[in-house]
């Protein structure tokens, strides 16, 4: 039982995480860009990351194909790699702290996921009980 709670405490903040991060990207665009010009991404990476970040979002909570989900759990393995990456290879550490937050509630979705859910992943280990 605490492995449900832990698995839909924990994906309920990171998709809280990733649509406030969307929700900023589509409100503050030009700010957006310019952060993360300072990364070194080019602008024309704003629009792709918003809807990408809302289409991971619906894939882990639907989870209409399982397939699917775990390729959105890939992409934002790998989005939040990078994020902490580009914001520690820029002297920045205080902005990585979402990044590494990300993480976190990430794996513990990740490893949790066949807890709570009917259709189960083959990746993470297998719920007891």
């Amino acid at each position: 039982m605490p492995r449900k709670y832990t698995y839909w405490i924990s994906t309920a903040f990171l998709s809280l995480l990733y649509l406030a991060s969307a929700t900023l990207y589509a409100t503050q665009a030009d700010t957006i860009r310019q952060a993360l010009a300072s990364l070194g991404y080019p602008g024309y990476i704003v629009p792709v990351l918003m809807v990408a970040k809302v289409l991971g979002v619906v894939a882990i909570l639907s989870r209409v194909n399982v397939a699917l989900s775990n390729l959105a759990y890939a992409g934002m393995f790998y989005h939040l790699l990078l994020s902490f990456s580009a914001h520690v290879n820029v002297g920045d550490g205080a902005g990585s702290v979402p990044a590494v937050i990300g993480l976190g509630l990430l794996i513990a979705s990740f490893l949790t996921q066949n807890s709570a859910r009917a259709k189960q992943s083959l990746y993470p280990p297998i719920a007891v009980g």
